[in-house]
């Protein structure tokens, strides 16, 4: 019944419809047709120029309503060291293409309304205008100069790659339908090569070359975790199709091609904890951060960095966010502290392993770093469960019949040597 009424309802509109264009086509014959186009042309020059006031009205209360959650303004400064400077060549674009569409709207309706059809008046036909041609080729091309100028002076800056010798850390994302993986190197500082004929889903993900000992120490990580103050650089690649390794706040944006590496280098400025406590001092961040709870958290402190693809790249699209956070070194340390190397959680004395049943001395690297993580949780001050404070100490060997130390010992206490 309730799609009856429904179907009868759109009918009956269309007749309606109908009914009013029939009266308008013989209120036109009444009145005559000269009378009726001065009538219409009147009435829409006027409501275009009343359209003209609403529209730059709402634009401009739109603007200041959202001002504080657009990048750039407010409290999202940019988190970077190199954001400012494209912060600033966004504004410089922004403000001249809003003259221009300020200024091309105005006339737009107003023209509509000025010369709107009135009986004997004559259109001036003007085929050629020196002036106002110079005025409108001049003009956007020495804005265009001075933009594109700018752009490539902001782009030499921001892109150029990293010196040898210099103080960094390289992260390699990849992406693909829909995810993305997060590598960082070990203890050596190297992340090891790959060979996309290694790929085994599952198993070698990434075609990590495990004859390279460079990729023995490799981890992987669901978050990207950063330390503050620290150049980063993040190698870029795709295992499918093209993404697009996205982080607003960063102002980092390049694309992750198939076969084809790119980079992105960054030195991140604000911990987490130093933007969320920025988000703080403005109102529209007070609020609860799950509308259906007034008891949920305000925005500001639910707030994460995060990491985005910017390429439709299929339905799972929207799946690839992940969290960024950036932290103080020593957390990162902390952090790092605890991360298993993939090789030894996953491929060691497995039918991968090139180095199945030799002793590379991982293992036993592997527990003095756990050791390490615990003894930085043991003594931890803020932790008052004190049966999460045991310090179990595994691999302290002594020479037979002394109370000397031996030298398997040297990896489990040289965290405590570290930690002291």
């Amino acid at each position: 019944m309730t799609i009856l009424i429904i179907i009868l309802s759109v009918i009956l509109l269309a007749v309606v419809l109908v009914q009013i264009a029939k009266i308008n086509e013989i209120t036109e014959q009444i009145r005559g047709e000269e009378e009726t186009l001065t009538s219409s042309s009147a009435t829409h020059g006027k409501w275009l120029l009343v359209f003209c006031v609403l529209f730059f009205a709402g634009f401009i209360w739109c603007c200041l309503y959202y001002a504080n959650y657009m990048m750039g303004y407010g409290p999202h400064e940019s988190a970077s060291a190199h954001g400012g400077t494209i912060d600033s060549m966004f504004n410089v674009t922004a403000f001249f293409t809003i003259i221009v569409f300020v200024l091309t709207h105005i006339a737009l309706f107003w023209f509509a309304y000025r010369y709107r059809y009135t009986p004997g008046k004559k259109a001036l036909f003007m085929p050629h205008d020196n002036r106002l041609e110079m005025i409108w080729t001049a003009i956007p091309a020495f804005v265009m100069v001075f933009l594109v100028v700018k752009g490539l002076v902001a782009w030499n800056e921001i892109m150029a790659d990293v010196s040898e010798g210099e103080d960094y850390m390289e992260i390699e994302a990849t992406g693909w339908q829909f995810a993305w993986n997060l590598r960082y190197p070990g203890e050596d500082g190297k992340l090891g090569v790959k060979d996309f004929r290694l790929i085994k889903p599952g198993v070698n993900d990434l075609g990590q070359d495990w004859n390279d000992e460079r990729n023995l120490d490799d981890f992987n990580a669901d978050e990207l975790v950063i330390p503050k103050g620290k150049k980063i650089r993040i190698r870029i690649i795709a295992r499918d199709v093209l993404h697009n390794f996205y982080l607003p706040h960063f102002r980092v944006k390049m694309d992750a091609v198939p076969g084809i590496p790119t980079y992105f280098i960054f030195t991140p400025i604000k911990t987490t904890e130093e933007y969320r406590q920025e988000l703080r001092k403005y109102p529209e961040y007070n609020i609860p951060s799950d509308p259906s709870d007034p008891a949920s958290l305000p925005k500001w402190q639910t707030f994460n960095y995060e990491l985005a693809c910017a390429e439709l790249c299929g339905k799972g699209h929207y799946s690839m966010r992940r969290v960024v956070k950036v932290v103080s070194q020593e957390d990162f340390d902390k952090w790092n502290a605890t991360q298993k190397s993939y090789y030894l959680g996953n491929i060691r004395n497995t039918e991968h392993d090139p180095f199945k049943g030799k002793n590379l001395g991982l293992e036993l690297k592997s527990k003095a770093k756990d050791l390490e993580s615990a003894l930085v949780k043991a003594l931890d001050t803020s932790n008052t469960n004190m049966g999460d404070r045991l310090l179990q100490l595994d691999n302290i060997y002594f020479e037979t019949g002394s109370a000397t130390l031996n030298a398997d010992s040297e990896f489990a206490l040289s965290c405590l040597k570290r930690c002291f």
